[in-house]
């Protein structure tokens, strides 16, 4: 099910994150990279702190509310006291800076005369220190596609955040492995158009970034936030687009959600004979679901001072189950709410009876909330008692915000394009000055230095690609945006016999393929891709056998090459061995030869390849076949016709 964007005045704001390719973090000369063994650990509690105007940042507030205990994993190779903030930062990284300003000089924006090292509020658990350092380098500019002019915002330079390891509701576990890696922040202003229009956008920036050649890639080296707003309805802003495909569902999914929700408020206002008051009474109905035969019921009161508690929603009677798209209501917008504070979920008299409860345990609610049963509603919420109090203050405050339509959040983009909440979005009391790092003067002098290093045009770019290793445009453009395009170059650079062609092909279309039937293309290391593409230049493994090998160690069936190889069979022949192979294939299928004579190469091809498909190359089995075919017809039409097929 789509809308028209254009009907519904659709607005996106693109934010990219764009890791730079970097040795050293931003603010100490630590390695940026992964590590899979830590070698200490610290525990840390974050809280929020009032700004310089006396106020709280309310994304701040949220997760303070959700009482998590951090646990950091650190290794000396990665990390320093600066991630631990434990020791002051050190100088801006130059190398970083300089990236920075590269970029904002290719996107014509206005670089400041004087930096400065700012201080953004996150104490949800990614930063140590409870904010994230940036530096605003540049305001306005633009960026022209297809002949649409799309402006900038604002061009920043901050830290990336700590990596989740994981969060069980009580303790989130963070890496500072990739804590304090310098990335660019690219704001672009709202535009209107289709998803596609808006996906073509967001590659259009990536390849600019791509072009400088000073950037990481790979997944995670590069993400995309998007601000999304319809008429009369909020800005949402989804964090965390990894890919441009999954940009284009998460947008067509925000478009259903939020003109859904749109939908939902104008039904309730149209009620007017009926009155609306949510949370006007609230009651513990433990006593109620106690002995319920319901399993979440069950579990949720196994743990200790667990609770259920009822909400009174006056006037939500058929709305908070009311669907006006497939999956998208109140109800569910609640569950997510209450995920945030460790809860699993909700139920409502919309859905119920239901889940193991029984009709005569929702009448009992019903009187005990003393309820109008045709126009009234209630939620219920379950789980220890600190937790459910929590959560229903928030239920309360999101019911309301039902009445307008869509709540300005942050939502989190999940890996099949939906969204789900994440917090409230954030305000303008979460930045403030770092003093613990000097100003940073910009001079024209400095300037026009770097402007010599801009990328070319994407033409220049694309048509130089092409040239230099003989690709078609549409080849050359999937290898540049693709996450291999630094290996194929080295590989491309270092194998005399493989043409580039075949390795892009293998790099995008075949890798992509494999991928989008679920495996994983993360074991496919640079390592990986120089091992096969070394023994396919020295002979030791067919073209054939290169996608088998990548399958093999994507269903996580090898983890070596060679491991792959010999799971597989592939064992490279000898021109000896293949020629013996062919002529017993010729003379086991004599009698279609002297039928379909030279129409029965395609079927003496399907059996060489069936018998040594990975051991020998097609081209090189398809060249000999003909060449012995062709013979023994000739020797069959001589007078002295011979079964020998030798050629």
């Amino acid at each position: 099910m789509t809308i028209d964007p254009v009907v519904i005045n659709l607005k996106v704001g693109i934010e990219i994150h764009q890791q730079l390719a970097n040795s050293g973090k931003l603010f100490c000369s630590c390695r940026s990279k992964a590590i899979e063994k830590y070698g200490a650990t610290f525990v840390r509690k974050l809280r929020p702190t009032q700004s310089e105007l006396g106020s709280y940042d309310p994304a701040a507030l949220f997760e303070f509310k959700k009482m998590r205990t951090i646990k950091y994993y650190a290794s000396a190779t990665s990390s320093c006291l600066v991630e631990a903030d434990e020791e002051p930062p050190h100088d801006v990284d130059n190398g970083s800076l300089e990236t920075a300003l590269i970029i904002s000089i290719a996107l014509h924006s206005d670089i400041g005369d004087e930096l400065h090292v700012m201080r953004k509020f996150v104490i949800d658990g990614s930063n140590t220190g409870g904010f994230q350092r940036t530096i605003l380098v540049a305001n306005g500019g633009y960026l022209d596609v297809n002949e649409k002019r799309v402006k900038v915002q604002s061009i920043c330079l901050e830290e990336d955040a700590a990596k989740l390891i994981s969060d069980d509701g009580t303790i989130k576990e963070y890496g500072l492995d990739r804590l304090g890696v310098p990335l660019v922040e690219i704001a672009l202003e709202p535009v209107t158009g289709t998803p596609e229009e808006i996906m073509r956008i967001a590659l259009s920036l990536g390849r600019l970034l791509r072009a400088s050649k000073r950037v990481a890639r790979g997944l995670g080296s590069i993400r995309q936030d998007v601000n999304i707003s319809i008429d009369n309805g909020a800005v949402v802003e989804v964090k965390g687009v990894q890919r441009l495909d999954q940009l284009v569902k998460v947008i067509q999914y925000e478009m259903l959600r939020q003109h859904g929700l749109i939908t939902i408020a104008q039904k309730l206002r149209d009620r007017k004979d009926v009155e609306i008051e949510i949370g006007d009474r609230i009651e513990d109905v433990t006593d109620i679901l106690m002995k319920s035969p319901s399993k979440v019921v069950i579990n949720s009161l196994r743990e200790n001072n667990s609770i259920f508690k009822a909400i009174r929603v006056r006037g939500f009677g058929g709305m908070i189950g009311f669907e006006p798209y497939p999956d998208i209501r109140i109800g569910k917008q609640l569950s997510e709410l209450v995920r945030f504070y460790g809860l699993g979920g909700v139920f409502h008299s919309d859905e119920l009876p239901r889940y193991g409860i029984s009709s005569e345990e929702v009448q009992a609610i019903k009187n005990k909330l003393r309820m109008d049963a045709e126009v009234d509603a209630f939620v219920i919420v379950g789980g220890q008692n600190f937790k459910v109090d929590l959560a229903i203050e928030a239920i309360i405050q999101r019911l309301k915000m039902a009445l307008n339509g869509v709540p300005p959040e942050t939502r989190a983009a999940t890996s099949e394009g939906k969204t789900v909440f994440s917090r409230p979005r954030p305000g303008a009391a979460r930045m403030y000055p770092e003093t613990d790092v000097p100003s940073i003067p910009i001079n024209s002098s400095r300037i026009a230095s770097l402007s010599e290093n801009v990328p070319k045009s994407m033409d220049e770019i694309l048509n130089s690609l092409a040239k230099k290793y003989s690709l078609n445009k549409k080849l050359a453009e999937q290898i540049f945006d693709s996450d291999y395009f630094g290996i194929f170059e080295e590989i491309a650079g270092s194998v005399k016999e493989v043409r580039p062609t075949f390795i892009a092909s293998k790099l995008t279309e075949d890798l992509i393929n494999l991928e989008r039937r679920g495996l994983d293309p993360a074991v496919i290391t640079d390592e990986i891709l120089i091992d096969v593409f070394k023994r396919l230049d020295n002979g030791t493994i067919a073209k054939e056998s290169v996608i088998s090998i990548f399958e093999k160690l994507m269903k996580k069936e090898a983890e070596t090459v060679e491991e792959a190889k010999m799971a597989l069979g592939i064992t490279a022949i000898s021109d000896q061995e293949l020629d013996t192979a062919i002529e017993k294939i010729l003379k086991e299928n004599m009698s279609i030869i002297i039928e379909k004579r030279l129409g029965a190469v395609g079927i003496l091809m399907g059996k060489s390849m069936a018998l040594l498909r990975g051991r020998a190359d097609g081209h090189k089995i398809n060249s000999m076949l003909q060449r012995k075919l062709e013979y023994l017809l000739m020797r069959v039409n001589s007078s002295d016709a011979s079964p020998s097929t030798s050629a």
